[in-house]
């Protein structure tokens, strides 16, 4: 059987995606709690000790929360940059976390994993996106970045499918009553993808051969997946881009498994 993954769950609260082959699984990120990664894997028909390796996209707790119970419990290798390990071990619960260093922008292999890092705009120390590849396929996630780059889109261009950030709705996040500081933290080129960037960032990137797009991040109180989703579908279909399927993810549940029924 060929490339495979679930996005857990993705939200500010939480991120996680499982990634395997027939013979290796790893999770992009753990931010929740061991027992919900347990929970969510399982409903999937996984388990955690089947699970390899965690690569670290960056050190913000809802992408590293359960790192330690987790590698503590079933003995998975942690892969991160420097300045990702750095900014975790500011906090206690880390100290005894074994880390397997990676470089950005150079591949490195989990099993029959290839997993190239690349640099995305964000507020973190060395923030990554992720491009996983195996027997031919290749897929992207791309879950916290401010704006796009050429460089993102130059990895991206590669992909079968992608796990990518529409945050916020650009209104929705104007009108909401979050703190002004954290509305232009949001907005800002180290921020969050609005949905209307995620589309412009889709746009550059959604050639013939991408076939899905799981849309994540989504902000609980300033978006919607019916707003995320109709925005994007409206751009795509005015560029003519009919063949990509939009997908949502959740806070609280699994998404669809890929490659999709």
């Amino acid at each position: 059987m060929a490339l495979r993954f679930c996005v857990l769950g993705s939200s500010s609260a939480g991120n996680a995606t499982w990634v395997a082959s027939d013979t290796t699984a790893i999770l992009v990120d753990a931010g929740f709690s061991l027992r919900t990664l347990e929970e969510r894997l399982a409903l999937i028909g996984e388990s955690a000790g089947r699970l390899s390796a965690v690569v670290v996209s960056h050190e913000h707790s809802d992408h590293i929360a359960g790192i330690p119970r987790l590698q503590r419990r079933h003995g998975v290798q942690v892969f991160a940059n420097e300045g990702t390990r750095e900014g975790a071990m500011q906090s206690p619960e880390f100290a005894e976390v074994r880390w397997t260093l990676f470089h950005t922008g150079h591949p490195f292999e989990v099993g029959d994993l290839v997993i190239t890092p690349f640099a995305v705009p964000h507020d973190a120390y060395d923030p990554v996106g992720f491009l996983i590849s195996h027997d031919g396929t290749t897929i992207g996630i791309a879950t916290d970045l401010g704006t796009s780059t050429a460089l993102i889109c130059a990895r991206l261009q590669a992909c079968r499918a992608l796990v990518l950030e529409a945050n916020h709705d650009e209104r929705m996040l104007r009108d909401s009553r979050r703190p002004w500081a954290l509305k232009q933290r949001i907005l800002s080129r180290q921020g969050h993808l609005s949905n209307r960037a995620a589309a412009a960032l889709l746009l550059e990137v959604a050639g013939p051969h991408l076939t899905d797009v799981f849309l994540a991040h989504l902000s609980q109180e300033c978006n919607h997946p019916d707003f995320a989703l109709q925005t994007i579908e409206e751009e795509l279909r005015r560029a003519g881009r009919l063949h990509v399927r939009l997908r949502p993810t959740y806070a609280d549940r699994p998404a669809e498994l890929w490659p999709c029924a």
